[in-house]
């Protein structure tokens, strides 16, 4: 999946400080190459002759936007893409996923998550065994909650407040809490994009 200059990344945000941060903090991969675009309509344009490559995208922007590019690029197969989303956005980040993004950086981005999160990416884009390796993690992640648990979780990932997920169940938001704080023990993770993160590669989000 390489191209001859090496892998492409591009990256889709309509405000210019964001793509020359990222631009400089990519900038020091040498076989890397980047490209920038200021809207999801530029990359659109172009995306029928651009190489396999991972799209860096912005949610929020003019004329098309971030959930428009998934839809429109999904199904050329050639790109896969980390989302930019807004912190504690959990209804996006749902949304990105169920459009066929591969993962989400919340903003303000912390510059090690980015960048593991984009050679994650690398990774799919140049081997479906190490995302076949990620699915079957997650499913014995899973596989690891009790049935209540699993309930508070697909609440989770509906977006719902403790309180509405309690009423949903028949339980206290108290008890939904130590649910909560189970499930994330048994899943080795510390916060709500991390579960949609193991819920994703396990198949629980789907379209």
């Amino acid at each position: 999946m390489r191209n001859a200059m090496g892998r492409t990344i591009c990256i889709i945000d309509d405000d210019e400080a964001v793509r020359s941060s990222l631009r400089d903090l990519f900038s020091s991969q040498s076989d890397l190459v980047i490209r920038a675009y200021a809207s999801g309509d530029v990359l659109l344009r172009e995306a029928d002759s651009l190489e396999p490559a991972v799209l860096l995208l912005d949610i929020h922007m003019p004329g098309a936007s971030g959930i428009d590019v998934l839809n429109a690029t999904r199904a050329m197969g050639k790109f896969v893409t980390v989302v930019l989303t807004g912190q504690g956005n959990v209804d996006v980040a749902v949304e990105a996923m169920k459009a066929g993004a591969f993962d989400f950086v919340e903003k303000p981005f912390d510059v090690e998550t980015l960048m593991q999160r984009v050679a994650d990416a690398f990774l799919r884009l140049e081997s479906d065994g190490s995302m076949a390796a990620r699915i079957g993690a997650a499913k014995k992640e899973i596989a690891k909650l009790s049935p209540r648990e699993r309930d508070v979780l697909a609440g989770l990932i509906e977006g719902k407040a403790n309180k509405v997920i309690g009423y949903d169940l028949g339980i206290s938001p108290r008890t939904v809490e130590i649910y909560r704080a189970n499930l994330m023990d048994k899943l080795g993770v510390r916060s709500l994009p991390e579960v949609l993160r193991v819920a994703f590669a396990a198949g629980l989000i789907q379209d």
